[in-house]
Formats: structure tokens, C-alpha cells, sequence
């Protein structure tokens, strides 16, 4: 074949670089996470997070303004209560955190996409994403009470005026209870984003610093799923979920998980797909590029590129601005 097939013709040239590329980035694929706590002009840094900090409603509602201007595709919010119980009460209120910040963001730029993450870790003083019993004979999220308070949340996060919730705590049956508690109020419109496939993954030690979401005891392996779990395992989770009702599914984290997005792009084909490019994943890159080791710029839109081209048409990520701002330069 050589040197009749010289595949450098297509590299040659910008413009036919340009012309020969397929996977294409857009601020409009990215979702941007944001971390809300009560107060007013409160903006505290995430020490872990360089450029991310959590923010109250007032603030929150500048960000929102922001990343409209920019084109970026929505806002995922996560509450910081004023006060944890047992079982994340301010979760389920009207007047929580939560409530306070998807009112704030959809007065701020009505036009915004605001997903919720649905999840109990933010709001118990034990760190873990349910009601916490025995049934399995050691401390553990208990299943199906933990159905209970993940629908009470959706719903409060509805009337509040969320455009989308997302149930992140990988509880089975949390879709399908999420589902029929929505429809059940009228909010038969309201779509699902499901954490489908959501990792016991090291990579998300920087969010719970930004969270405050820690577990206070033990870890969460016994309900999110085994990094070294068979791929297969993934589908079935994803296929469970779209059977309960999810309307988008997500697979978290985002990088070491390649595989699995891919796998899910070709299992399901039509069904948007979400990936989480995670804290760790972004903290790494950061902290490296404070260092000088690598060009924080260039690894991210080629981190972003890799996890769009193996299908993830929703990306939540934390450059979701800065690269909303460098694709628009290019």
C-alpha cells in the first residue's frame, strides 16, 4: 500500500484536519455542577477544587447567568444544608437549601437547564446515601425505606421548578419510585437522569470535601457498584433503570470508565447518555498543571474529546466554563 496510502494527507493541513474530524465539542454537551449552601454573598473556595467553591443562592444566581452567557447546556445543583440529621430532612423540605437554590437559578436565567442530584449523602450527618439499618446484618443503607425519602426529594425539587432530577444514590428501584411519585403529583413531563452506572470509585474524594458528604463510618461498596465488576454488570443496571423509566442514564466517573460509556453507546442505541467527569479527574489535572508537569488546557479538551467520542453526548463536568471559553477562542 505505501506509499500509494499516506494517511498523514489527512493531518497535512488545519483545514483538512478541520474537515477529517468527527468528534466535535460544544459548551452546549456540558452540564456544570455547582455546590449551594445557605447564607447570602458566600462564595468559600474548595481547597481541592481550585476554581470551584460553595456559594450561596444569591451567588448561585450569578453563576447561572454566567453560564447561559456562555452557551453551556445546564446546571447540576447539590445543597449543603445548614443543619445534617439522620435521615437529610432538609432535602425534603420546601424551604430547604435545595429548594431555595433551583428557585434562585431558575429566576436568575429562566431559559437554563437545572438537573437536581437526588441523593441523601449531602444532608445526613452520616455521610451515607439512605436510611441506615441492619437488615443485612451490618450497618448498611437499608433499600427500600431509602425509595421513600429519594421520592420525597424528587418531588420537592419539582415544585421548586427543576428541569430534570437525578438519582445518583444507585438504590434499587430508586427510578421507578422517583417515577411514579412524579407522575402521581402531575409532573408527568419531568425527565429522569439516572446515575445508572455509578462506581465505588476513589476518584471522588475532592467532591466530598466539596459536599461535605463523607461517610462518617465504613464506605459506600455495599450499594454503588465494584470497579472490577464485570462490564455486563453495567448494562444491567442501565437496563433496569430505562425499564423503571429513566430517560437519560449516566455512567460515572467518566475516564477510567471508557469502556463502559462505549459499551453503553452500542447496547443502547437512541437513549441519551450522560458521563460525570469526576473531582478526582479534574484535581489531578489542576494540581499537575500548578506544577507545570502538563498543559491544563490541552489535557482537558482532550479528556472531554475521549469521553464524547465514546458516546457520551452530556458531559458534567467542572471545566465546563473554561472550555465553554477556550472552544469558543478556537
Amino acid at each position: 500500500m505505501f506509499p500509494t496510502t499516506r494517511l498523514r494527507r489527512l493531518r497535512y493541513h488545519p483545514a483538512v484536519r478541520e474537515l477529517a474530524r468527527e468528534t466535535r465539542l460544544s459548551a452546549a454537551n456540558f452540564i456544570l455542577p455547582l455546590f449551594v449552601r445557605p447564607g447570602e454573598g458566600v462564595r468559600e473556595p474548595i481547597a481541592a477544587m481550585p476554581g470551584h467553591a460553595q456559594i450561596s443562592p444569591d451567588v448561585l444566581a450569578d453563576e447561572v447567568r454566567e453560564a447561559a452567557a456562555l452557551g453551556i447546556g445546564g446546571v447540576i445543583l447539590f445543597g449543603i444544608p445548614a443543619e445534617k440529621d439522620a435521615r437529610g430532612s432538609d432535602a425534603m423540605s420546601d424551604g430547604g437549601i435545595i429548594a431555595q437554590a433551583v428557585r434562585a437559578a431558575k429566576q436568575a436565567a429562566p431559559d437554563v437547564l437545572v438537573v437536581t442530584d437526588v441523593c441523601c449523602c449531602e444532608y445526613t450527618d452520616h455521610g451515607h446515601c439512605g436510611e441506615i439499618g441492619r437488615s443485612t446484618g451490618r450497618m448498611d443503607v437499608e433499600n427500600d425505606p431509602t425509595l421513600e425519602l429519594l421520592a420525597r426529594q424528587a418531588l420537592v425539587h419539582a415544585r421548586a421548578g427543576a428541569d430534570v432530577v437525578a438519582p445518583s444514590g444507585m438504590i434499587d428501584g430508586m427510578v421507578g419510585a422517583i417515577r411514579r411519585a412524579l407522575d402521581a403529583a402531575g409532573f408527568l413531563h419531568l425527565p429522569i437522569l439516572s446515575y445508572a452506572a455509578k462506581y465505588a470509585s476513589a476518584f471522588y474524594g475532592p467532591f466530598r470535601e466539596a459536599a461535605e458528604s463523607a461517610p462518617q463510618f465504613g464506605d459506600r461498596r455495599g450499594y454503588q457498584m465494584d470497579p472490577a465488576a464485570a462490564a455486563g454488570q453495567a448494562m444491567r443496571e442501565i437496563e433496569l433503570d430505562l425499564a423503571e423509566g429513566a430517560d437519560i442514564v449516566m455512567v460515572k466517573p467518566a475516564l477510567p470508565y471508557l469502556d463502559i460509556i462505549r459499551l453503553a453507546w452500542e447496547r443502547f442505541p437512541g437513549v441519551p447518555l450522560a458521563a460525570y467527569n469526576v473531582s478526582g479527574e479534574y484535581s489531578m489535572v489542576k494540581a499537575a498543571a500548578e506544577r507545570g508537569w502538563i498543559d491544563e488546557k490541552l489535557v482537558a479538551l482532550e479528556s472531554l474529546t475521549a469521553i464524547r467520542r465514546a458516546g457520551a453526548g452530556i458531559i458534567l463536568t467542572y471545566w465546563a466554563k473554561d472550555a465553554a471559553r477556550w472552544l469558543e477562542k478556537e
